[in-house]
């Protein structure tokens, strides 16, 4: 996925939304000691840093820093290597005492990064921006599927969907566009949302942005006054992003639903439905894991009737964290067959993705000629239609065109020849494609 940063306005009552700036240590919602181990490990590595360097790196504003530096120069263990004109211009590096104490915290944790929030403010925050808290109408469906060939009734199942927040099941025969639906999904989440670079959980620290799901968004300037500016101050320790969408496949197994806990660094990565919080997760292929389908399934029975996950550190110790996000099964089976009635009646949609009539598989064909710059022949597509789909019984999947077209495309290429939509070109790509004789 792309992790372009696009460049917006944001109005002052969503600002006022998004986490603000601590002032002081307390308001971090950390302990002084962590904080105190997270800068020493920090100017381990670096060596010398300035305060606003500092900042920079911890994502923490300079008045929480030197609070924390003072207390550390106390404790001796750091110091003031030079000063300049300004506050921001202090050079700090650690002590002897300091640098040892480093070596023993940098063999229990490695991370060294921005300073995470802690659990209390990450619950409050995705509470705050709750994905059932998107309002999704006609219109904006309508603009989402633009251009999309898709029954009406389907378009407004997705819709009504996406605006309950439930889970909603795609199923039908491979090839009807299921995945292709799902993602286009992603189109109707609305409004950003502020992600945590981490959060601290009984002394421990798990890792959730990440840059493969998360898209940041970069606030464009303010034209507010500056003591405006000054108390809407966002804190850096989160990242405004649009809404998240995660997307795993036949590579999904109950493991990765758990903490990843790495032994050699020390610390934890978030699992993709914690990093898909305010979002959409999309389960695809749902049956081609390694694992029984019952089993993946009966793993969110819990999650998606109480809407909060249990979660354990490796030390033992369990927590809860929100679930909040539209979960979505694509699968090829029916839902009876992957599902019990008890978890059926959890899925707030049950949506069948299935063959499409004569007009909409001619409108995608069409489409797909004029993307590979194959000239449409309605001879050939009649031919394609009565001799091959009905001739074969093959239905008329949306994945077809392009399977069918992309070879003749490719064949013309190959033989330095313009690409013909012939009875001909159809009949080799068919076979082609199908195996058959």
């Amino acid at each position: 996925m792309s992790s372009q940063v696009r460049a917006q306005v944001i109005p002052l009552e969503q600002a006022s939304a998004f986490p603000r700036a601590p002032r002081t240590v307390e308001e971090t919602g950390l302990p002084l000691l962590f904080l105190v181990e997270l800068a020493s490990k920090l100017l381990f590595v670096r060596g010398q840093l300035y305060l606003t360097e500092m900042s920079h790196q911890l994502r923490l504003p300079a008045i929480v820093l030197d609070s924390l530096l003072s207390f550390m120069r106390a404790e001796r263990l750091c110091e003031v290597v030079r000063r300049g004109e300004t506050d921001g211009d202090v050079l700090y590096e650690l002590t002897d005492a300091g640098r040892a104490r480093a070596v023993e915290y940098l063999g229990r944790c490695k991370y060294a990064g921005a300073a995470p929030v802690s659990l209390d403010d990450y619950v409050a925050q995705v509470e705050r921006q709750s994905v059932t808290k998107m309002k999704v109408t006609r219109e904006g469906v309508d603009k989402a599927f633009r251009g999309l060939v898709i029954k009406p009734e389907v378009r407004d199942q997705l819709g009504a969907a996406m605006g309950s927040g439930r889970a909603l099941f795609l199923y039908g025969p491979a090839g009807a566009g299921k995945t292709y639906l799902a993602e286009r999904l992603a189109l109707l989440l609305d409004g950003d949302v502020a992600v945590p670079h981490a959060i601290f959980v009984d002394g421990e620290i798990i890792q959730v942005y990440d840059p493969l799901i998360h898209h940041a968004v970069e606030d464009a300037p303010r034209s507010a006054g500056a003591a405006i500016d000054n108390l809407m101050r966002p804190d850096l320790r989160w990242v405004r992003c649009r809404r998240p969408v995660a997307i795993t496949g036949g590579e999904l197994t109950l493991k990765m639903l758990d903490l990843d806990y790495d032994a050699s660094t020390g610390f934890y990565q978030a699992p993709p439905h914690v990093k898909a919080n305010n979002g959409l997760f999309v389960v695809d292929d749902l049956g081609r894991q390694l694992v029984q389908p019952e089993q993946l399934l009966n793993r969110w029975i819990v999650p998606m009737d109480r809407h909060h996950d249990y979660l354990a550190l490796h030390s033992g110790i369990k927590f809860s964290l929100p679930f909040d996000v539209v979960l979505v099964f694509s699968t090829n089976l029916m839902p009876s067959d992957v599902a019990d009635p008890a978890f059926l009646r959890r899925l707030g949609y049950k949506i069948h993705i299935g063959p499409m009539d004569e007009d909409e598989y001619r409108s995608i064909f069409m489409r797909v000629c004029e993307e590979r710059e194959v000239p449409f022949d309605e001879a050939a597509f009649r031919s394609l239609l009565e001799d091959f789909h009905a001739g074969s019984g093959q239905p008329l999947l949306a994945c077809y065109p392009r399977d069918l077209i992309g070879p003749i495309a490719d064949f013309a290429r190959y033989r330095g020849e313009p690409a013909r939509l012939t009875q001909d070109s159809l009949q080799w790509a068919w076979h082609n494609y199908f195996a058959s004789r």
